[in-house]
């Protein structure tokens, strides 16, 4: 049973509170357990596989390709195309 104190606390609640706590992390757990087991399952989750399989980012060549754009000697538009066409490809196989 609960006890009322002099500060307007009820003694004893954190018991019952932390009680509650574990139950809903267990069962948060359990959820996100199946939403993990499921993902791959999903057009999200292949979609983040894919993602994850990319190669890191190669900083030299950004470098290289933000000056030339800044130069004005990168031809944008036709990369653009070919780099669309690219992911375009991956994400339909």
């Amino acid at each position: 049973m609960l006890d009322f104190n002099c500060n307007g606390d009820f003694e004893g609640l954190s018991r019952f509170t932390d009680s509650l706590d574990e139950d809903l992390g267990v069962e948060q757990d359990l959820a996100m357990e199946r939403i993990l087991e499921n993902i791959h399952n999903t057009p999200i989750g292949q979609v983040l596989k894919k993602i994850a399989s990319l190669p890191g980012v190669r900083k030299e060549k950004v470098l290289g390709v933000r000056q030339q754009l800044t130069e004005g000697k990168y031809d944008l538009s036709e990369r653009l195309d070919v780099a669309l066409e690219k992911v375009l490809e991956d994400l339909g196989t």
